[in-house]
């Protein structure tokens, strides 16, 4: 029975593994206004998640003054042992759900309960969690929540369960977000006699059964999408192929792969094309006319639609001398896209663009993403503009917001832009270099000096492009070049969206944030302790600022650890995530952030550009009531889109350049560790950008010890072992395209460990790997 901490006769029993401080059994009383035992704080926190914030515990436990004081002081040690983790404002236990998530309802266990998943699950935190769905009960209020079927995809509000024996949690549907009808996706594999299987294309799939009736003509190997008939407790469940994707060897399947396995809207209903077609050219009404200021596109060289457009002067005020005024239009994807509107519902479900090597799955259709909404060089179209005055300092000194009507001046990639500022202009970047394009450029360079002012993480990870041939395979994985048009383009949005938050924050206007806390005090442990083996120290505390980890990576700077710190660094880090509640953005040490520059593919900007409509009396289209009383669940749900989109995108890499790999099984190559775990070492290819495994098993006779502190594998007898960012040589042993996994056999024999993992073998606090743990079957990734 759960106790309530407010009631001083009540006494409870030390539960399990938080007990080790008194005898099994002992019972623990509780006085109203004293400090719990330690065990009985960290069952409260794991039983209560919505309530795990300090003021909420003190309030529970009736705690006031010195007391709140000194329960702030264990609960940061909870994090230092890495027993809590901070999320927002809440405690929580490692590897522990949120309050409010989305879960994908996968099965049923024996009793008929429906049971849900994480719709995201980290690899680094181990299987997802089962959660037993609660359906509503049958009287007055049965009908005032949804009720959820398989195969559906449902925010819901999580409780950890009372009984022990099932799930960790049971849920109640909050909404249901995503309802499949059974649908899937999998490899029809032909029987002799007729019929097939489906092969499940994820871990959490089951194998289906599809009589003769049923195959649609599929071949053996086929990528196919079904409908699930029958789901019994007997034999396996029936299926009914309703189309053929295609082999399982092309790319459109390998993309069509992750779009299912994660359950990625990819087909507009009817309603929301004819909403789109109906669509038609902005008016003037509640615009300014800027059409003659010549603003500029500049984007990627393939990009199909524009949304976001630049321009640069000189500020002529005498009170600012040496300043410049930065303008930034972003196209007004509000006026086209209502709430409640059917695009607007179909945009929210989807949360965010999709970007595969070989597609895009968009937020919005290509009327409104590509057409209506491109700013397109030469066309009317419609804009939220920001005009910001910044000092030649690099401080920015007022800024102001315009619905307008734009004519774009050109469109440039970046590498034409680039090209011409380089001295290299084209027909069309060189009438516009002097009037255009090194204003731009001035004013960029007065913009660094306020970036570097303020010092945001300056994390040094390159990132790997797949270039495809005309058959969808790949030809080749290259790191495209950072440019100063790259970065100026970042810049010149990061200052918008700044501008975006604080106008409305002033007006006391609800929005969503982009938010990103500052790293775990458990995860700065973690770090601080591999970074001493390197001699390189890192400050203690609660206060840790973008500048101190910047610190840590200059001392790292071509150093033969460089890329293994950065890696380090980077997974130290907390994820970033929409919330409409502002605790600032870390990484780019900003106390006001929000995203506004990217309507067309996030709906994050949507809201903030609706927020800016109605607080600044724009004309149609700003945010309702309704949208505002939902920003919570609005941001809980595109946040956890966001994570979708990032996995079906990593794992369709995995997969492309597991098939790219599949036909070189032997063959060698120089790889990287990336990853050292009790199971094994994760390889990366550099050339390639792909992950692969070698598990502990296979590196050699000598019993290898596992050091997290030095990140290592080290030999017992011979002291030969393998660090965090080590070259090796590898052979590619295995590729499981449709997994997208690559099993590697390690050559290099392994270089002399550093006297401090020696000596930590020898002091006796070992954490024994041996050669009998199965290996994981993912590498580990960073929070991007």
């Amino acid at each position: 029975m759960t106790h309530d901490p407010r009631d001083r006769s009540r006494q409870s029993k030390r539960p399990g593994r938080a007990g080790r401080d008194l005898p099994p059994g002992a019972e623990i009383p509780l006085i109203h206004g004293e400090i719990p035992p330690r065990e009985v704080l960290l069952r409260f926190i794991a039983e209560h998640p919505d309530k795990a914030s300090k003021r909420e515990i003190s309030k529970e436990f009736g705690l006031k003054g010195e007391k709140r004081v000194e329960l702030k002081q264990i609960l940061k040690s909870f994090e230092e042992e890495g027993l809590l983790e901070k999320r927002r404002k809440s405690l929580v236990r490692p590897g522990a759900l949120p309050p409010v998530a989305v879960l994908d309802i996968t099965t049923r266990d024996v009793t008929g309960d429906l049971i849900g998943r994480p719709a995201e699950w980290l690899d680094d935190l181990g299987v997802a969690p089962a959660v037993t769905i609660r359906q509503p009960s049958v009287g007055k209020s049965a009908g005032k929540a949804p009720v959820a079927g398989l195969g559906d995809r449902v925010l819901a509000k999580i409780f950890p369960a009372k009984d022990r024996g099932g799930p960790a949690y049971t849920a109640r549907v909050i909404k249901i977000l995503d309802k499949r009808k059974n649908a899937g996706m999998g490899v029809f594999r032909a029987l002799p006699d007729g019929g097939g299987r489906i092969m499940p294309i994820d871990k959490r799939g089951e194998e289906l059964a599809v009589d003769s009736d049923f195959t649609a003509n599929a071949k053996d190997g086929d990528l196919v999408e079904i409908d699930v008939l029958r789901i019994g407790r007997y034999g396996l469940p029936r299926a009914q192929i309703k189309a053929v994707i295609g082999s399982v060897a092309s790319e459109k399947a390998i993309s069509m792969i992750a779009i299912h396995a994660h359950g990625i809207p990819y087909i507009f209903p009817d309603s929301v094309l004819k909403e789109a077609a109906a669509a038609g050219p902005a008016t003037m009404a509640h615009r300014e006319d800027w059409r003659d200021l010549p603003l500029i596109t500049i984007d990627p060289a393939d990009a199909k639609d524009h949304d976001d457009a630049v321009y640069a002067e000189a500020d002529t005020a005498p009170e600012n001398p040496g300043g410049v005024i930065v303008t930034v239009a972003i196209a007004d994807v509000s006026y086209y896209v209502r709430p409640g509107s059917a695009l607007d519902r179909e945009a929210l479900k989807r949360g965010n663009s999709v970007y595969f090597p070989d597609r895009v799955v968009p937020m919005l259709p290509e009327r409104i993403s590509n057409d209506l909404c491109s700013l397109k060089e030469g066309v009317d179209r419609p804009a939220l503009a920001v005009r910001m005055v910044f000092s030649k300092e690099g401080r920015k000194a007022s800024h102001t917001f315009h619905r307008i009507m734009m004519k774009s001046a050109a469109k440039l990639s970046y590498q034409q832009a680039q090209a011409a500022i380089d001295g290299a202009p084209d027909d069309k970047t060189g009438p516009i270099l002097e009037t255009i394009l090194k204003p731009l450029w001035h004013a960029y360079r007065v913009l660094t000096v306020g970036r570097d002012r303020r010092q945001p993480l300056e994390l040094d990870m390159p990132e790997r492009k797949i270039l495809l041939k005309e058959d969808g395979t790949v030809d080749r994985v290259v790191v495209p070049p950072r440019l100063d048009a790259h970065k100026l383009i970042e810049e010149m949005m990061i200052q918008a969206n700044v501008a975006a938050a604080e106008t409305l924050e002033k007006r006391q206007q609800s929005l969503i944030y982009r938010v990103h806390d500052a790293p775990s005090l458990a995860k700065q442990e973690t770090l601080r302790e591999f970074l001493g083996t390197l001699d390189i120290a890192l400050v203690r505390g609660g206060n840790m600022r973008a500048n101190h980890f910047n610190g840590i990576l200059k001392k790292a700077e071509d150093k033969p650890f460089q890329q293994m710190v950065n890696e380090m660094v980077l997974r130290s880090q907390s994820q970033a995530i929409y919330s409409p509640e502002n605790i600032g953005h870390f990484g780019l040490n900003l106390m006001k952030y929000a995203h506004f520059t990217s309507p067309i593919r996030r709906y994050a900007d949507l809201i903030v550009h609706r927020a800016l409509v109605a607080s600044l009396k724009l004309g149609e289209g700003g945010i309702t009531m309704d949208e505002e009383a939902a920003l919570d669940d609005i941001a809980a749900e595109i946040s956890t889109f966001e994570r979708r989109a990032m996995a079906a995108e990593r794992d369709t890499v995995d997969r492309l350049i597991a098939h790219h790999l599949a036909g070189r099984i032997g063959e060698e190559f120089l790889g990287r560790v990336s990853g050292v775990t009790k199971a094994g070492l994760f390889i990366v290819l550099p050339a390639y950008g792909a992950d692969g495994f070698v598990p502990i098993s296979t590196l050699g006779r000598d019993y290898y010890i596992y050091d997290e502190a030095h990140q290592a594998l080290s030999g017992e007898k011979t002291g030969l072992g393998y660090r965090l960012g080590d070259e090796v040589q590898v052979r590619l042993a295995e590729a499981v395209p449709l997994a997208g996994a690559l099993r590697f056999e390690m050559l290099s024999e392994g270089r002399k460990m550093p006297t401090g993992v020696r000596s930590f073998h020898k002091a006796g606090r070992r954490d024994r790997a041996g050669s009998r743990r199965q290996p994981g079957t993912r590498p580990p990734r960073g929070r991007r």
